[in-house]
């Protein structure tokens, strides 16, 4: 099977109703549709709430647009001093080779900029500026290629890419953004390891899934080739109704994620994306959730919940708060108890 990027692919593979597939070309003219064959066959098409299907299966919802809703919600363009770079924060910039992906997923905060209607692949001129800003920069620590995604360009394009980066002493460390690991697992091989690792910079992965169901056993031997390369991983998700607002799904995701030898890092509050909507929770709810991670399970499956803050103006961490400083500072336990601290002498 090869990537199905219609609604008549769709239907064709049997994961969607076949009169369907005329009613959903709409949202397909719009937003970029495709579904690796790791993912359609992780897809149940029995099942209506399936969260692997919502994640990557358009829906109608989709052209429902909400007055708060934005082009770039997280304002990638205000900070962008030279095409492909994102410097949101003085220490580290985005950069954005690439805005294909090899699956695009419902959700996409960058929907109106990936795709083949999007910003494509930098030119060799746009590259070569992007990089010369970076390295005329001393304050950039850590470059993170996203974009899109970087892990579908060929080794011997990242391979360039990392030899160029290593050529700049004050960038210390080189991020990727990817889901290749879990959407295209055999594609994460010895010669993509081998790219990643001969720049001399410390190399970090970051990889995007969002319901325990992604990490299978292949997604699992991906991420293993990576980290025995000596190539350590975190893990973002994206907080989405109907695929893992729960606690226990969330949990098991979180679970997965560290038995795969991937810290949990991101637990990302749905952006203000076009047409949307229909994934977004409230912020009460996803500190609802966060609130029942905590003390349930292990310290190493606690992501930290953040809100991109519409506009530009950078992550904020929104958990659930545990202190009252009214009236003296209390703190609240995993289970809901209340404690004042420092606690009440005990000495007589």
């Amino acid at each position: 099977m090869s990537t199905l990027r219609t609604p008549a692919a769709l239907a064709d593979a049997g994961l969607i109703a076949p009169d369907r597939a005329a009613a959903l070309a709409p949202v397909a003219e719009r937003y970029a549709v495709a579904v690796s064959p790791t993912m359609a066959a992780l897809i149940d098409p029995s099942d209506a709430a399936d969260p692997i299907a919502r994640q990557f299966i358009p829906d109608l919802a989709e052209l429902t647009l909400t007055p708060e809703e934005r082009a770039d919600p997280i304002g990638d363009h205000a900070h962008s001093p030279v095409e492909g770079v994102v410097h949101r924060y003085p220490d580290r910039v985005l950069l954005k080779v690439t805005h294909t992906c090899p699956v695009y997923c419902r959700f996409c905060f960058r929907r109106e900029m990936v795709g083949p209607n999007g910003d494509g692949t930098l030119s060799p001129a746009a590259l070569d500026r992007a990089l010369a800003y970076i390295e005329s920069r001393p304050e950039i620590w850590e470059v993170i290629l996203t974009g899109g995604d970087p892990f579908i360009l060929s080794p011997r394009r990242l391979a360039e890419l990392m030899r160029r980066l290593s050529a700049i002493d004050h960038v210390k460390v080189v991020r990727f953004h990817t889901r290749v690991p879990v959407v295209d697992p055999q594609v994460v091989d010895e010669a993509l390891v081998a790219a990643l690792r001969g720049s001399g910079k410390t190399v970090w992965v970051a990889l995007h899934a969002n319901h325990p169901r992604e990490l299978t056993a292949d997604a699992r031997a991906a991420c293993a080739r990576l980290i025995d390369a000596g190539i350590a991983m975190v893990s973002q998700t994206v907080l989405l109704r109907g695929v893992n607002d729960d606690a226990a799904v969330l949990g098991e995701l979180m679970r997965a994620f560290v038995e795969t030898r991937i810290k949990p890092y991101y637990l990302h509050h749905g952006d203000l994306a076009p047409g949307t909507g229909h994934f977004r929770t409230s912020l009460q709810d996803g500190q609802a959730i966060l609130r029942e991670l905590r003390g349930r399970y292990s310290g190493l499956c606690q992501p930290t919940y953040v809100l991109d803050i519409p506009g530009g103006h950078g992550k904020a961490p929104v958990g659930p708060a545990y202190l009252d400083s009214c009236g003296g500072v209390t703190v609240e336990d995993p289970n809901g108890a209340i404690h004042a601290y420092p606690p009440a002498s005990t000495s007589s």
